[in-house]
């Protein structure tokens, strides 16, 4: 009983048409047109500008560690200088 359904409905499935292709797609389906284009322009000048400012602000904290590693050196010299006594450092005492 349960054999002669299964082979109805596998036959039935078997004999369903199946579509064939009707040649090759059109050009509006298969690419991004003009705002597929803009849209990725405008996401590669988003990108390139982040890019710039990230760079931008990355040399910026670069130029201010080396200012204040060379405050730094100055400041402990200029210490040295005075635990010692000396005053030919560089700087002028008032």
């Amino acid at each position: 009983m349960i054999h002669d359904a299964l082979l109805r409905a596998s036959v039935r499935l078997a004999a369903t048409p199946t579509p064939t292709p009707s040649g090759s797609p059109s050009d509006d389906s298969v690419t991004p047109g003009l705002l597929g284009f803009l849209v990725t322009f405008l996401i590669a000048v988003a990108v390139v500008l982040l890019v710039l400012d990230m760079v931008r602000r990355i040399r910026r904290v670069r130029y201010r560690a080396e200012i204040a590693e060379k405050l730094d050196a100055e400041e402990a010299e200029a210490a040295a200088a005075d635990a010692r006594g000396d005053d030919d450092a560089g700087t002028t005492r008032r």
